[in-house]
């Protein structure tokens, strides 16, 4: 049973993060025109909040090495299970951009560009913005993630919640960086994006310090929550 537990945990976090990568990157490649950055965001918020329904009751819909991290920490999943979301994220990131790919493709005329891959360079705000950025939108929605997972939170709430979460981080950060707060998501972008944009060099930005800001959002969490680490 554990095993089909794992393999179901692993399949989950696929197809959470496969569609977090069509609702999020994929509106911003093909309607950012028509949509701007409210539509963005609201593309990747509702992604959450619609696998967080779906997958939530099999992986917890972390769909974030992230929001994984801070639920390890947390001693609210094992280590099997960080592992099975991590790997599923990856997969689903990169599987997700290479849809994206495979549909923009097919357009004539279509160059692929930044692949709304994350930068700080050029049009964005530089290197220590997106820091900045990064820690602290991603320690807000883990901080977030956690408070939905406790029994204060009104039943059947915590995807929306966690859903419009992410639609602000990004309304807030998309000028900055073009809003990470997910490694996985960043990985697969960037592996997709014109070698004439540095995504793949400015990289470890993007994983480094949405896992930093996961830990911060951890002790934000103790802090404001009555729960004893060891407790839970």
């Amino acid at each position: 049973m554990a095993t089909q537990n794992n393999g179901r945990i692993l399949a989950a976090e696929i197809v959470g993060t496969t569609v977090l990568m069509l609702g999020g990157p994929g509106v911003a490649i093909f309607s950012a025109q028509a949509v701007g950055v409210l539509g963005v965001a609201l593309g990747f918020g509702l992604s959450l909040a619609i696998m967080a329904y779906v997958i939530g009751p099999i992986s917890g819909c972390h769909i974030n090495p992230a929001v994984t991290l801070g639920m390890l920490l947390t001693r609210k999943i094992n280590g099997t299970h960080a592992a099975m979301a991590w790997i599923g994220q990856l997969i689903g990131g990169i599987g997700g951009a290479a849809i994206i790919y495979g549909i923009a493709s097919g357009r004539d005329g279509w160059q692929r560009g930044q692949f709304a891959a994350n930068l700080w360079s050029g049009e964005y705000y530089g290197v220590g913005a997106a820091i900045v950025a990064e820690v602290v939108l991603t320690a807000l929605l883990v901080m977030v993630v956690l408070f939905t997972t406790t029994r204060s939170m009104a039943p059947g709430m915590g995807g929306l919640v966690a859903g419009l979460t992410l639609t602000v981080i990004h309304l807030i950060s998309i000028p900055v960086d073009n809003t990470s707060v997910n490694p996985a998501r960043s990985i697969g972008a960037a592996l997709f994006a014109d070698t004439s944009f540095e995504a793949l060099q400015q990289l470890w930005v993007f994983i480094v310090f949405p896992l930093v800001g996961a830990v911060v959002g951890v002790i934000i969490w103790l802090v404001l929550d009555d729960t004893r680490l060891e407790d839970t």
